[in-house]
């Protein structure tokens, strides 16, 4: 599938006949694997900050981000001229795992922005380039530690996509680790929601651990993510991660805080772990620290350095440009209180959010943490969740119950933002709940024009579905 003399002749105008040739020939040669690729199918040529321009000429604001991956948007000044300072010094570009000056700018500026006192006692492994490499790392670091082999994690987390990563995720095929409560209001597995949810689920993680007939021995240690995302973006009570510390301290069990995507601002707070004030044991780094390119590290305590050499390698753990990048990512962050910035405009945003679940009965919920939002679709004329408690024992009543999810009318909403130049993502555990991502340095009115488009994409899109329902 050649490309044709017209379509190489109008590429630099951005027109529909190269946007289709590249979408016809991608989905002829690529993998079934495909993702994001199905949803959106534009072709993105330019990019700067919020917004993408495909190959068709048509602006797109991007609230994917990369999967949170683009901290500061496309292209963004800082990351360019640092990437351009490497690639005109003439440093090598990948140095496996040796001392360069970038390599040490960039664990300087990492540890700058550790929770306190972290630093002070923390090793740093550079893993593989994706985030799932790291989290297969964590999960090695801590059994050739503790000697146990277990692992502890929790309902709709998800870590990635290598076989112990997907083993310690919500949709694990098969049982290798003991899986534990994630607490939510919206959908609590208890019934109750709030904060008796999450002492239930505390209560259970306590039992499930002292329990000597619970089936589930001595971990080797305990993964978590303090917003799970691909779960339905459900933030982690700060009490209950407190006492996950607590319990997990208690009883010798590292801690593995999974910051991939809630890292570097997104939740307003540097870390997510921030918000809580606990310090893990280990934290599972990725997306964002990248400055946009293939970078990922897990960074723990001293005492659990027991790596051999060459226990966790990867050839491209020293990928110079993604370290210059990030450096320059992480202290842009940090100087000028774009983690702050994310808390102040994301509860604007989560404010406006419930005005349309107050107008819409198929919003079902809204939620999230600073820049990292979730809208959850429902049929509102299905029957609500059975056996919900009345309020008399401080849980769902028959108003309150959620009803089920609706990934159809989600899907739905995913195109009318397509349409209206706008890319979400979905996610949740039906698919059902739509995912905004944007970056930390969005704008006010940019903000506005998202949530704009977003309304206007529920409003057609809940039309049609009860047209057609």
């Amino acid at each position: 599938m050649a490309v044709t003399e017209s379509e190489a002749d109008s590429t630099h105008r951005g027109t529909p006949a190269v946007h289709e040739g590249i979408l016809r020939r991608q989905s002829a040669r690529e993998s079934a694997a495909r993702t994001y690729a199905r949803a959106l199918p534009i072709v993105p040529v330019r990019a700067r900050g919020l917004t993408i321009e495909g190959a068709d000429g048509r602006r797109y604001l991007d609230c994917l981000s990369g999967a949170g991956a683009l901290a500061l948007g496309h292209n963004h000044p800082v990351v360019l001229e640092a990437i351009r300072k490497v690639l005109d010094s003439g440093a090598p570009l990948s140095v496996l795992d040796l001392a360069t000056p970038v390599k040490d700018a960039f664990i300087t500026e990492l540890f700058r922005t550790l929770p306190a006192g972290f630093a002070d006692r923390a090793r740093v492994q550079f893993c593989g380039p994706a985030g799932t490499d790291a989290v297969e790392a964590a999960l090695k670091l801590v059994r050739a530690a503790t000697g146990h082999g277990g692992i502890l994690a929790f309902t709709g987390a998800y870590h990635g996509m290598t076989a112990g990563a997907l083993a310690a995720s919500g949709g694990a095929p098969d049982l290798q680790v003991g899986r534990l409560p994630y607490p939510q209001d919206y959908r609590c597995p208890f019934g109750v929601g709030g904060t008796r949810g999450a002492e239930l689920a505390a209560r259970w993680t306590e039992s499930v651990l002292d329990d000597p007939k619970s089936g589930v021995p001595r971990p080797a240690g305990m993964i978590l993510e303090p917003v799970q995302g691909e779960g339905g973006v459900i933030p982690a009570p700060d009490d209950w991660l407190r006492r996950m510390r607590r319990i997990t301290a208690d009883r010798s069990i590292p801690l593995i805080a999974d910051e991939v995507q809630t890292g570097v601002g997104r939740t307003g707070a540097f870390w997510a772990v921030d918000h809580s004030g606990i310090t893990p044991d280990v934290m599972v780094l990725s997306k964002a620290i990248g400055g946009s390119l293939p970078l990922a590290v897990i960074v723990y305590r001293e005492e659990l350095d027991v790596w051999q050499p060459g226990a966790h390698a990867g050839t491209f753990r020293g990928n110079q440009l993604a370290m210059a990048a990030g450096t320059a990512t992480l202290a842009h962050v940090r100087e000028n209180g774009l983690a702050e910035r994310a808390a102040t405009l994301g509860a604007r945003m989560l404010t406006r959010l419930r005005q349309l679940q107050d107008e819409f009965a198929c919003v079902g919920d809204v939620r999230g943490r600073g820049l990292m939002i979730g809208v959850e679709l429902v049929d509102p004329g299905a029957a609500s969740v059975p056996e919900a408690r009345d309020s008399e024992t401080d849980g769902w009543d028959s108003t309150t119950a959620p009803h089920p999810a609706d990934p159809e009318l989600a899907a739905a909403v995913q195109r009318e933002c397509l349409d209206r130049g706008l890319i979400v993502e979905l996610g949740g555990r039906h698919n059902s709940v739509v995912r905004l991502l944007p970056p930390l340095t969005i704008s006010d009115e940019q903000a506005s024009a998202v949530l704009d488009r977003l309304a206007d994409a529920v409003t057609a899109a809940n039309r049609d579905h009860q047209r057609t329902g």
